[in-house]
Parts: structure tokens; C-alpha cells; sequence
């Protein structure tokens, strides 16, 4: 497919043979399965999967991308032409079991997308993402990490986080000029620290991660006042890479 990539798009083509093999090896799609995969872009991925599924549904922003897409793979590819953003994943929910995802995402996108997936967490089995290393290292951060931030928390809040491995930047083209990693999420059927309300333990994270230089007490102030920070065993003073989910959701509630 003869595509020139568009840096709009922030498209960054899969190629490596040996890195989607092992892609696939680690999603593991089995018959039966409902999987959404977002950004096929080429269809590298989104070959060995319909070889394996028979059909899938997929959502490409390119609509150049999409008719080269909708030729080569006909009816067994469902497609989507949008912004996933834009996407109300609820139709695509499977009755029955749970929906996989899949994607190269685009770095520039990356971080919007995922939040768009943990709002329909609940209805999703697993994620398998190529995203910027940089991203999952963020994912995966624990408290007390420089890479700790708001992306952290709410991810680990939702989600079990692994990377299952880096890819380097030739195994793309164009080449972007940083490391790619290979992640699975998988949404937790029963969270670990549960917060009574979800909208406002968001509200907590963000304010305490928008001045991270700040301590608890002046980045909260006006949202928790500092006594309730104490209520919840948390010291006033430390500041938001510090804490783990569970002194969030106890802040919060």
C-alpha cells in the first residue's frame, strides 16, 4: 500500500515482521472474540488478526487509509471512518463477554484515547496498546517516581498495567525519534480501592497533580480542606507523586 504518512495524523507505520508477530502472540485473538482495533493504519496488525479472528471491527481517522483498508479486506474488516475520539463505544460493547482492544496509537493522541477507554473500562477484557515508552513508563509509574502523575493514577486505579516489551524506533516509518513499548491493560473486575465518587476522586487527582511542585494542602485548598486530608491518613505536607490510588480514593472520599 503506497501511503505517504501524514504527520497530522501522527502516523508512524508498523513494519517490523518479527514485532507483530510477537504482537499477536501476546494478544493471543481467539474465535468468538469481539475486538476493536483502533488506528489500523496499513493493516499490519490488522491482517494476522482477521486471519486468526475472521473479522474484526476497526476505526481509522484516514480516509485515504481506509479505502486501500476496505479493498484489501472487504467484509471481514467492519470499519469505521472517524476519530475515535469522537466514538461512542457503547454499539460496539459485546452482549455476551467482554470487548478487546488493540491499537498503534498515535503519541500525539495517546493519553485522550486511553482516558476515552477507561470511561467504558467496565466493558472492556483487555487492551493490548503500542504506545511512546515514555507513556507506559508514566502507566506503570509508582508513587514516589519523577513519572508519577495524574496518568497513573487514574490508569492504575482502573486498570493492571504490564509492558510486555519495547520496540525500537526502526521498526517503524517513518522512524520516530523515540522508543515505542508494547502494553496490556486489563481492567479490573473488582477494583482494589473503589471511590464512592468517581467524578470527584478525578477532580482530586488533577488538582493535586495541575502544581506538582505544591504540597497536598495548597494544591487541594478549595477542593478538601486540610483537616480532611488528616481525617484520611494522609500527611498534608507531602505532594501528589507520593500517594498510592487506595490514599486518593481515602482523600476523596
Amino acid at each position: 500500500m503506497s501511503h505517504r504518512p501524514r504527520k497530522r495524523f501522527g502516523q508512524n507505520f508498523l513494519h517490523d515482521r518479527a514485532v507483530i508477530e510477537r504482537m499477536v502472540a501476546h494478544i493471543a485473538p481467539q474465535q468468538g472474540q469481539q475486538l476493536l482495533e483502533i488506528g489500523p493504519g496499513q493493516g499490519a496488525l490488522t491482517e494476522p488478526l482477521l486471519d486468526r479472528l475472521g473479522s474484526l471491527t476497526a476505526v481509522e481517522l484516514d480516509r485515504d487509509l481506509a479505502l486501500a483498508l476496505e479493498q484489501r479486506f472487504g467484509q471481514r474488516l467492519h470499519l469505521l471512518v472517524g476519530d475515535v475520539l469522537e466514538l461512542d463505544l457503547q454499539p460496539y460493547l459485546p452482549d455476551q463477554g467482554r470487548l478487546r482492544v488493540v491499537g498503534n496509537l498515535p503519541y500525539n493522541v495517546s493519553t485522550p484515547i486511553l482516558f476515552h477507554l477507561l470511561a467504558v473500562a467496565e466493558h472492556i477484557e483487555d487492551m493490548h496498546l503500542l504506545l511512546q515508552k515514555e507513556v507506559v513508563d508514566r502507566m506503570l509509574a509508582a508513587p514516589g517516581s519523577k513519572a508519577r502523575g495524574r496518568l497513573s493514577v487514574m490508569i492504575q486505579y482502573r486498570c493492571h498495567v504490564e509492558r510486555c516489551f519495547n520496540v525500537p524506533a526502526g521498526a517503524f516509518f517513518p522512524a520516530p525519534k523515540v522508543m515505542s513499548s508494547f502494553a496490556r491493560l486489563v481492567p479490573y473486575r473488582q477494583l482494589p480501592a473503589a471511590a464512592r465518587d468517581e467524578q470527584l476522586f478525578a477532580k482530586v487527582v488533577a488538582a493535586a497533580f495541575s502544581t506538582r511542585r505544591k504540597t497536598l494542602r495548597n494544591s487541594l485548598r478549595g477542593l478538601v480542606d486540610e483537616q480532611k486530608i488528616v481525617r484520611a491518613g494522609v500527611d498534608p505536607g507531602r505532594r501528589a507523586e507520593s500517594l498510592t490510588v487506595a490514599e486518593f480514593v481515602n482523600i476523596a472520599a
